[in-house]
């Protein structure tokens, strides 16, 4: 069997104090082979924690297409000798099961629990695969466990220090605004704009009802009508509606009830094919 050895570059070799040396040397440590599916299992460690079903469905046809070029990072399983915990690249596993590969390429590392925290924070930060609530809870983790800065931190996973401060802000925010960012309801912008609001919950539902751009929420929150008596906020029944709609549909459905007036229904989609695919339920009904 032939045993590549490469190195993990310098925002993982910084963050585990390899000061000496550029790139984290793992010549002795590690070693990329083939694994079995079956033999690799989900880490409890992993700090990203939304899979979206449709990028996921995208890159099992891409790896069908093309194969995996790209090893995963995985670690010898604590409860099991030959199995394996995945430290960096779930998304990439859960994309071959659907692709039906039988076996990955993988990167073998002995690592304790804080290292691998560690690596699967970078990684999946310097792949752009974290949301930013994810992004910021691995931060504050590392900033916790590893006394680091935010100047220190911005240097290792190659961000300004300002990104660092302003996505480590979004964990001031109630979860439920929280949850909003994860599922994409509103932009990190939105959150900032109302971040300093004592009642920012019921301004991200008027955003979400309004469609208000960033520089609208802004605005609202600056104006001498951002007082909570005057913002409205769902009824029970009209939420309830909403959960039913998105279950029917399985897609994000909103509804902005004006009373007498009559109302809007919007329904959200990132694809063509899910468009087409309510239409069909729509016509079966």
């Amino acid at each position: 069997m032939n045993i590549s050895k490469k190195g993990l570059g310098r925002g993982l070799s910084s963050l585990m104090g390899e000061t000496d040396n550029i790139e984290l040397n793992v010549q002795n440590s590690s070693s990329e082979i083939k694994i079995a599916l079956s033999k690799l299992k989900p880490s409890s460690i992993q700090p990203r924690r939304l899979f979206d079903k449709n990028s996921i469905n995208e890159l099992a046809e891409s790896i069908k297409a093309k194969g995996l070029v790209q090893p995963i990072l995985v670690r010898p399983s604590k409860n099991s000798p030959d199995e394996f915990e995945i430290i960096a690249g779930e998304r990439r596993w859960r994309a071959a099961q659907i692709a039906q590969l039988h076996e990955l390429p993988a990167v073998v590392k002995n690592l304790d629990d804080t290292e691998a925290l560690k690596m699967a924070i970078i990684e999946n930060v310097q792949r752009a695969d974290l949301s930013p609530i994810e992004e910021a809870a691995g931060y504050k983790k590392l900033m916790e466990q590893y006394k680091h800065t935010q100047e220190a931190l911005a240097s290792v996973v190659g961000k300004s220090r300002s990104h660092i401060a302003n996505i480590l802000r979004l964990l001031n925010l109630p979860n439920s605004v929280q949850d909003m960012i994860n599922q994409g309801i509103i932009s990190p912008g939105h959150a900032r704009a109302i971040m300093n609001s004592a009642f920012p919950e019921q301004l991200a539902k008027k955003i979400v009802d309004e469609n208000l751009s960033v520089r609208q929420a802004e605005q609202l929150v600056k104006s001498k009508k951002n007082k909570p008596s005057k913002i409205k906020l769902k009824a029970a029944d009209t939420i309830d509606l909403e959960q039913r709609l998105s279950e029917i549909l399985g897609l994000e459905v909103i509804i902005s009830d004006n009373g007498k007036r009559g109302g809007n229904l919007k329904v959200k989609y990132k694809t063509l094919d899910q468009l087409e695919l309510v239409t069909h339920k729509l016509k079966n009904n």
